[in-house]
């Protein structure tokens, strides 16, 4: 519990940072004067910093332990978060939001390190996505009440709350995290000599496909593009479109903790992951087969994604135990550089697709359609080079 109490109000804005353009979507594009494919690098600057950030990170929860790596970290962070609220144009909101990528970037991974090295290997999914639901908080923040605490105060006033917030989740931090005892910090090496011999599992590359664009694709969609899509081509108003966004953040905290409850008491991360995943790629190809949808429909379909959406800490579990014990900060840090890393690059190429889309005369339901098309197509690919991993160590062979 004292992990919890150190970090969960830190991941809590982690999970915010990642996901609150969308709502925020038409009045910074407005008052900035930029358009989709700004937007999204000014986004995709927080998944570029922060999984490239992994690296580093994964080495110092090794060898120096989680509070020395959390605390200099999010004290960079919070200079991102007070500049944000007052930049003029997109580049320095892509400056403000690479920092504040730096400041989130060692909270998940502390509270997993310790997770890991402190709890039985069948406790870590569970655990994991216990607190993956509770900092689904951060989503929830991020929809109906940012979009009023916008049309109230504006945009700029709204974000100076959080930075408050940021503030008192370093002083929580600071006060309760504390490292799990030490071990060799030899046997894992440096940064690049550790992760050698992590790549050199053939078991991993098997991994990285759904890695990349599993989660990826479900926070693209709920961080960036589900306002505008509402907005565009079914029509909703701002507080409309805050309000799907929150069923389906609601919807991704659902099934954050009945998954992790099912992974913990019965296993089935491998199938899960599977299901999930096939069923994200389904919706996405109806969506792009049958064009604009009525606000019932539509709503129904991002609800139904979020819930799906749950493979990030599901395949954390899988992934965990071909890690050993001296290498489990960087082995999942890896993991998670390619996650966030994935991220960055489907936000970026979907903010080009839907440009180009426009450049090319399409209408907004078309340029749309397209995007969900291409994402459903990369993820059954992914999906199924998946499909060929070992459930556990156990079956991976010599």
């Amino acid at each position: 519990m004292q992990t919890f109490a150190a970090l969960l109000l830190g991941y809590i804005l982690s999970i915010f940072f990642r996901s609150f353009l969308s709502v925020l979507a038409t009045k910074i594009m407005a008052d900035m004067q930029i358009g989709a494919t700004e937007l999204a690098a000014m986004s995709s600057a927080w998944f570029i910093v922060f999984a490239l950030m992994q690296f580093p990170v994964g080495w110092a929860l090794d060898a120096r332990g989680p509070r020395r790596t959390v605390l200099p970290l999010m004290a960079v962070g919070g200079i991102g978060v007070a500049l944000f609220p007052f930049a003029p144009n997109a580049l320095v909101g892509a400056l403000a939001m690479g920092l504040i990528g730096v400041g989130c970037s060692p909270v998940f991974m502390g509270a997993l390190y310790v997770f890991a090295r402190m709890h039985a290997p069948h406790r870590f999914g569970f655990l994991a996505s216990l607190l993956l639901g509770f900092g689904s908080i951060g989503n929830l923040i991020g929809t109906t009440p940012l979009a009023l605490a916008a049309e109230a105060f504006g945009w700029r006033q709204a974000m100076l709350g959080l930075a408050v917030l940021y503030g008192i989740a370093f002083v929580l931090a600071a006060l309760f995290l504390k490292d799990p005892p030490q071990l060799d910090r030899q046997a894992g090496g440096g940064i690049l000599s550790g992760l050698g011999q992590i790549v050199a599992s053939r078991v991993v590359w098997a991994f990285v496909p759904i890695v990349l664009f599993s989660y990826a694709i479900t926070v693209t969609l709920r961080g960036l593009w589900v306002a505008p899509y509402l907005e565009k081509v079914v029509g909703l108003d701002a507080l409309a479109q805050g309000d799907v966004a929150l069923m389906m953040a609601l919807a991704m905290t659902v099934s954050a903790f009945l998954f992790g409850w099912i992974e913990s008491r019965w296993g089935f991360a491998k199938a899960m992951a599977l299901f999930g995943n096939l069923v994200i790629a389904g919706i996405l190809a109806a969506l792009a087969i049958s064009g604009v949808q009525t606000a019932f429909w539509a709503g129904l379909a991002f609800v139904a994604l979020g819930f799906c959406g749950f493979s990030y800490t599901i395949l954390m579990a899988h992934m965990r135990p071909f890690f050993p014990d001296h290498l489990v900060g960087r082995g999942m840090t890896l993991m998670n550089f390619l996650f966030i890393g994935g991220a960055a690059l489907v936000q970026t190429g979907s903010g080009w697709l839907i440009d180009l889309g426009r450049a090319q005369g399409l209408g907004e339901a078309a340029a749309f359609a397209r995007m969900h098309g291409v994402l459903a197509a990369v993820l059954l690919a992914a999906t199924l080079v998946y499909a060929l991993t070992p459930a556990s160590p156990r079956r991976a062979g010599p």
